[in-house]
């Protein structure tokens, strides 16, 4: 009953474009920076709520316009790199192949593509159990977030096929007394 109604309230909170959603638990975010000539932009959160279930939420702009894009957790919290290479593979801490979301085989970094709207934006809201925001082996905390090119295939190894990196952010934690876990997006 918790996991409908977190996913009822979730799709209020993204329906209304809500700034805030006081869900209680660790948190952690990303901002996104774009690849040199990529116009893309955001804002990833993560939010451990009861029963082990993490909520990802990204608002993302200056996507190509009805495109969809391989979305993923990554292991190393580097993105250094100019081709964001540097973020090494899909985060994988149970050595599982690389699968669709819905699997419980597969990568914890396996995430549900973007899709974006007619102007290039995509709002996003997943949840998983095979992530966490507190310390531990599956912790997102010093992770990397990317954002691929072209849509995952979700069956393609070890990555699902998915292209180019177009931006990446750093996941570092949020201190619960820091504000709104959404903040409005702001470059």
């Amino acid at each position: 009953m918790r996991r409908v109604a977190m996913a009822a309230v979730a799709a209020v909170v993204l329906a209304t474009g809500c700034e805030t959603f006081e869900a209680q638990g660790p948190r952690a975010a990303a901002k996104l920076e774009a690849a040199k000539g990529n116009p893309v932009w955001g804002s990833v959160s993560f939010v451990e709520i009861q029963g082990g279930v993490v909520l990802v939420r990204a608002d993302v702009r200056g996507l190509r316009a009805g495109g969809e894009f391989g979305f993923h957790v990554h292991e190393k919290g580097d993105c250094s790199s100019a081709d964001f290479m540097s973020a090494g593979g899909h985060f994988n801490p149970g050595a599982k192949p690389h699968a669709h979301h819905a699997k419980a085989e597969r990568h914890a970094g396996d995430l549900p593509n973007l899709k974006a709207d007619a102007e290039g934006n995509a709002t996003y809201a997943f949840e998983t159990k095979l992530l966490t925001v507190v310390q531990g082996p599956n912790s997102v905390v010093g992770r990397a977030v990317v954002i691929h090119a072209n849509p995952d295939d979700y069956t393609s190894q070890p990555a699902g096929n998915s292209g180019p990196r177009i931006a990446c952010g750093l996941v570092r934690a949020v201190d619960e007394g820091t504000g709104p876990l959404y903040p409005r997006l702001s470059r």
